[in-house]
């Protein structure tokens, strides 16, 4: 049986420069950045881009896949962080601050995905992302902090309401507006919540 060869520390760094420059290129140039363009911004050959995504649908899929496994990191994070006494409710405000400022971010690849018709699914890192997530919402709960009817459902039903292509102080609203309708506590002057 032959076994499978780790990747040359080359080879990795030159995928995490196209994917890097694959999301700028589509964040400035939208669905239409060509592989040209991201070879180049990327410092590669376009021999070496294609060698790790043949076409531009595998690349912008593996973008955002990338992107769903720093979401599911950032939940098993806050999810620890429990462990160490942070307070569920806070945990949850900033996994949403940070995935809605992260999600602005990577807006235009993802609009680009469903234009190329790529499916940058990974399975494993939403049933992580969503497995966190549940265990945040129930210890907020079992605090009294988060409304006993909310759900991992009702985390990503608010992201795909999050104004991701409004500016920070557009997104900074609707967090404290989307606040309200999770926790138990009132708002406080319109720009967060009561503890």
């Amino acid at each position: 049986m032959a076994q499978t060869r780790a990747p040359r520390a080359d080879a990795v760094r030159n995928r995490k420069k196209i994917l890097d420059a694959a999301r700028e290129q589509i964040t400035l140039h939208g669905p239409d950045a060509g592989m040209d363009e991201i070879a180049a911004a990327a410092g590669v050959a376009v021999g070496t881009l294609y060698r790790h995504f043949p076409t531009k649908t595998d690349l912008v899929a593996a973008v955002v896949a990338e992107y769903t496994t720093h979401v599911a990191e950032a939940a098993e994070a806050a999810r620890e962080r429990l462990a160490t006494g942070a307070r569920a409710v806070d945990e949850i405000t900033d996994f949403l601050a940070r995935v809605t400022e992260a999600t602005a971010t990577n807006h235009a690849v993802k609009v680009a995905a469903r234009a190329l018709g790529a499916d940058p699914a990974d399975r494993d890192a939403e049933a992580r992302a969503g497995a966190a997530l549940a265990a945040l919402i129930q210890a907020g709960q079992a605090d009294g902090d988060i409304h006993q009817d909310v759900t991992v459902d009702d985390i990503y039903l608010l992201f795909s309401t999050a104004p991701t292509d409004q500016p920070p102080a557009a997104r900074a609203r609707w967090l404290t507006l989307v606040l309200t309708g999770l926790t138990t506590h009132t708002r406080t002057g319109g720009t967060g919540i009561a503890s």
